[in-house]
């Protein structure tokens, strides 16, 4: 039976509705005859403001899109790869069926004040959540003070400016979907601030059976980002990271086509950093994943990692 609807089922924050009307534009494209309809859906992620080690990790903002998706309610589902989890398979019975052209990776400042990063003055309030970042900061910024700010980009905006915090650290990705890098202050380099793991790159999921919507979905992937997530996401399954770990890393295609990938995990303190960066060479992506992951174990991320309560 021939496809003339897809339902997309998402999130249902501005920024998630956004990154669905890029794949529905996208779809539109190279399928103008097939319609699309959305699904929006609240996930346990974006109704709690608590730590997410309450609340499953980052399993918290796709487990209601799964389901939607499992009880056929919807067709497809939209993810950032940054919010599935890696130490644990794909909902059985589903597929990822592309990976789209990645987006910018890296973080973004936003102080009223116009100050970078490196003029703000002790005691600044950095509002995030990201044991990431929060691990980062503490290693290369240890005179800045983070403050627990969660919720989508508008409403940490709306935080800010209530005075909750001096300052934010966001993702220039988000950013940009949602037409706000008129706040942005300064870009980060991944050096200064690595990204998370799947940053910048939008999965598009299936159930396995639907072989004809997969056929039509596609092409719209994007094998740069295919290879880079395929090798982040092994990673990170390797080394078993939870939503308490600060895992940070990115995999980059260059212009040959030959693929490196970095990867730092940090203590939460910032005080311990382990490191590692290899070139592809003849291994493919997930073994490279895997090659990475164990130079980190070598040097003692296991015990770094099950030390951190979650």
């Amino acid at each position: 039976m021939p496809v003339d609807l897809i339902r997309i089922v998402s999130r249902d924050s501005p920024m998630a509705l956004a990154q669905v009307e890029r794949v529905r534009a996208e779809l539109a494209v190279i399928h103008p005859g097939i319609e699309t309809a959305v699904l929006p859906v609240k996930t346990t992620g974006d109704k709690w403001m608590g730590d997410l080690s309450e609340v499953e990790g980052k399993g918290a903002f796709t487990k209601e899109v799964d389901a939607a998706l499992l009880a056929g309610e919807a067709d497809l589902a939209v993810h950032c790869v940054k919010d599935i989890p890696a130490d644990r398979p794909l909902p059985a019975g589903t597929t990822f069926a592309a990976f789209l052209k990645r987006d910018d990776i890296r973080d973004a400042l936003i102080h009223p004040g116009g100050l970078t990063l490196d003029q703000l003055p002790a005691g600044t309030r950095i509002g995030t959540s990201s044991v990431r970042r929060v691990a980062q900061l503490a290693a290369s910024h240890p005179h800045l003070e983070c403050v627990p700010m969660r919720g989508n980009a508008n409403s940490r905006l709306a935080k800010l400016d209530a005075g909750e915090a001096d300052a934010l650290l966001l993702a220039l990705a988000g950013l940009e979907r949602i037409g706000r890098t008129d706040v942005v202050t300064e870009v980060l380099s991944v050096e200064a601030m690595i990204p998370p793991i799947g940053a910048g790159v939008l999965a598009l999921q299936c159930r396995e059976g639907d072989a004809e919507l997969i056929d039509l979905i596609s092409p719209l992937g994007d094998r740069d980002a295919y290879r880079e997530t395929q090798a982040e996401r092994m990673l990170l399954h390797v080394l078993q990271g939870h939503c308490n770990s600060p895992i940070a890393g990115y995999a980059r295609a260059d212009g040959s086509g030959e693929l490196s990938l970095r990867a730092c995990v940090f203590s939460p303190d910032g005080k311990t950093v382990l490191n590692a960066h290899e070139w592809a060479g003849r291994l493919d992506p997930a073994t490279l994943g895997t090659s990475v992951a164990v130079a980190l174990l070598r040097q003692g991320a296991r015990e770094l990692i099950d030390g951190i309560a979650h």
